[in-house]
């Protein structure tokens, strides 16, 4: 029994810490934008604000990152950014398209650079 418990312990503790706390938040906007207007102010401030959050985290992993991928030259991350916006714009605004022609290009640039 502690065998199987040890298995499972890392998996337990990331439904716990890290998939459930989330939910919990993604159901409460669910609930509490029911009958909420596309078009009202409060809708689009709160997209501006996510759209200017997600902007500023990419542009972090892109100028200013660390680890492995600090290792690739800028201008191939920032090649492969502007290569996944053109994939997501030519796939009819697909991320799954964005991000795999992003990520296709990044690899593509490390082999390039022989990092």
């Amino acid at each position: 029994m502690k065998l199987m418990l040890q298995d499972i312990g890392p998996w337990f503790a990331l439904l716990l810490i890290g998939f459930l706390p989330n939910e919990i938040w993604r159901l409460a906007g669910v609930v509490l934008v029911r009958g909420l207007d596309e078009k009202s102010q409060i809708i689009i401030w709160v997209r501006a604000v996510a759209t200017a959050m997600l902007a500023g985290v990419l542009a972090q992993l892109i100028l200013s990152t660390s680890g492995a991928l600090a290792l690739i030259p800028v201008g191939v991350r920032i090649g492969a950014a502007c290569i996944g916006f053109a994939a997501f714009l030519i796939a009819r605004r697909s991320v799954f398209a964005g991000i795999v022609a992003g990520e296709l290009s990044v690899m593509a640039g490390a082999y390039w650079f022989g990092v």
